[in-house]
């Protein structure tokens, strides 16, 4: 009771300060407004109050590009899309709600492994792991449907679940071995044809579904290698037996082929000799009558050839009886014509000889300018000797020279001159 007391006191004690304050407060604003400085001082208080608040309040808000922004007011319920950019937020009247529009990939990690969190069952109660990848987004058309019915994190309160009970109600269906290897794309298909429309009514679509790494057992593992080894090998073999098959019926239809290949080729071979000798079986009617005329076309002019031959060893032979006959008259004429040429030079060398030894005879002294100019025209001098009489070649005129000398000089004594003389 002492204690009850003693609380009540004391807060009697605060009542009574904090009233004290108040009134302090309230009478220190009237005694403001009463003065000029105290209205300034109040309104930059207010001003600052103001400010401070806008600030904490955050009016002004920016939408991202990839987002949409849905505004609520409070006072009418009404709902507002708002594109990417800045909008204007009544702080105590509106709510403001951003809502991604990218693509968002949902990956349950949980789940990724066997000996995870909430590993996945199989239809032979095995815990396997398996690393799926859901890929979705929201409608643009239906972000207020979404803002209005639907949790605020969309993707962790709604899609996750759904995803996540798809998955286990899916892969609880099929055993390992169709989850490992035979059906993977099937499921792939199944759960993404399942999640679609679920998810579609509630504006959010879902893009693709992926399934990655399936995580098994240790055990189980090495026993599903083992027995995926011996499949694989009886396949191996069955595959090579039937290739082993197909290589021999490749075989026979090859020899079969060739066979009717050969044959085609021989029906071909034949048709075309056929073909060929029809052609020169008609070819030879046409060429009989030619050939029957080009070998009386060669005979007629053979005969042509050999008339024309006739003419022309005639005309040769007529042609050289004119040319013997003219080169006879030519060479007849020919002998004339020399015959009189030598008879006119001889009268005419006579005639000079008669006329050159009438100057001789006037003249002595010409033989020897006549001899000079004959020998060179580069001898100036000639010395005879004594016994020329002066005169170098008095040997070849002889005595004659000598009855010129003294006929010349009549009144000179005579004097014996030996002179060689060559004879006439």
């Amino acid at each position: 009771m002492r204690v009850l007391k003693a609380i009540g006191g004391r807060l009697k004690k605060v009542g009574y300060l904090f009233r004290a304050t108040l009134w302090a407060a309230v009478l220190g604003i009237i005694e403001l407004v009463q003065s000029e400085r105290g209205r300034r001082v109040l309104g930059v208080l207010m001003l600052m109050g103001l400010t401070v608040g806008f600030v904490y309040m955050k009016p002004i808000r920016t939408i991202n590009p990839g987002e949409v922004g849905v505004r609520v007011n409070r006072l009418t319920g009404h709902m507002g899309q708002i594109h990417e950019g800045w909008a204007w937020v009544v702080p105590g009247i509106h709510d403001l709600r951003r809502f991604p529009l990218r693509d968002q990939i949902y990956r349950p990690r949980t789940s990724a492994r066997a000996d995870g969190e909430t590993p996945f069952q199989t239809a032979e109660g095995l815990s396997i792991g398996v690393d799926v990848a859901v890929r979705f987004a929201l409608d643009p058309t239906r972000v207020i449907t979404v803002a209005e019915e639907l949790p605020a994190d969309v993707g962790r309160e709604l899609v996750e679940p759904i995803v996540d009970g798809v998955l286990h109600r899916t892969f609880a269906k099929h055993t390992v071995r169709e989850i490992f290897s035979t059906k993977r794309a099937e499921i792939q298909k199944l759960i993404e044809d399942q999640l679609k429309p679920e998810l579609l009514p509630d504006g959010v679509i879902v893009r693709n579904v992926f399934i990655g790494n399936v995580d098994l057992p240790a055990d189980y593992k090495k026993g599903l290698e083992a027995m995926l080894a011996e499949e694989l090998s009886s396949e191996k073999m069955r595959f090579t037996l039937e290739l082993k098959d197909k290589q021999v019926k490749e075989a026979g239809l090859v020899g079969e082929a060739d066979k009717v290949k050969r044959e085609k080729a021989a029906e071909a071979a034949g048709q075309e000799e056929i073909i060929a000798a029809r052609s020169r079986a008609e070819a030879m009617k046409h060429v009989l009558p030619f050939k029957e005329k080009e070998i009386e076309q060669r005979r007629l002019e053979a005969e042509a050839s050999k008339v024309t031959r006739l003419k022309q060893a005639e005309a040769e032979a007529e042609s050289r009886r004119i040319e013997a006959g003219g080169e006879a008259d030519y060479r007849r004429k020919l002998a004339d014509a020399e015959a009189h040429r030598i008879e006119v030079t001889g009268v005419a060398s006579a005639a000079q000889m008669a006329r050159e030894g009438a100057l001789i005879q006037k003249n002595p002294l010409l033989i020897q300018k006549t001899l000079a100019d004959k020998l060179s025209d580069k001898i100036q001098v000639i010395i005879a000797p004594p016994s020329a009489g002066g005169f170098f070649a008095g040997g070849l005129i002889g005595q004659r020279m000598d009855q010129a000398r003294a006929e010349a000089q009549p009144k000179a004594a005579p004097k014996p001159v030996e002179a060689a003389t060559e004879g006439d």
